[in-house]
């Protein structure tokens, strides 16, 4: 089976160029999924509009998912996975330079996995995407894929 991909979820050009190679440069082989807004994080994790022909069971193994976006917020895509049997339980690390101690707390709230503040120096900024991505790729047991076992304890209409 292929490595499951990485979705970030950045409006930011220069944060995500930093992201793409901070990965890259960590030595990470798993496809790397951008998403500029809100809206398409949605369209991607369930598989409609622009990505209408994706298949909807290759879910990635972590979202890394900033604060302030277009469209919709972080916060408010971080609501609709939680609400979804077939998302709630993929991993999300809030990756943001919001030092709000409320957007921490609805984060969290919210059912965020970790909150990770952006730093401003390429080499700090380069060794914690490692360290968090390291985490969920290499450490963390993932839920089984698909895990339809747990469907029927979700609504499924959300």
């Amino acid at each position: 089976m292929d490595k499951q991909a990485i979705l970030v979820v950045e409006d930011s050009p220069t944060d995500e160029a930093l992201l793409e190679r901070a990965l890259k440069k960590s030595g990470f082989t798993n496809r790397i999924v951008i998403a500029r807004d809100g809206i398409e994080a949605i369209q991607y994790l369930f598989a409609f509009g622009h990505y209408e022909f994706r298949d909807s069971n290759d879910v990635p193994a972590v979202v890394l998912i900033d604060l302030n976006l277009p469209k919709m917020d972080g916060l408010d895509v971080l609501r609709r996975m939680r609400s979804d049997y077939r998302t709630k339980l993929i991993p999300v690390a809030i990756f943001t330079s919001s030092i709000e101690e409320q957007d921490l707390i609805n984060g969290y709230s919210l059912g965020a996995n970790s909150y990770v503040r952006k730093p401003i120096e390429f080499s700090k900024f380069t060794k914690v995407v490692e360290q968090l991505v390291n985490y969920w790729i290499e450490l963390n047991e993932p839920p089984p894929p698909g895990e339809k076992i747990w469907a029927h304890h979700f609504d499924r209409s959300a």
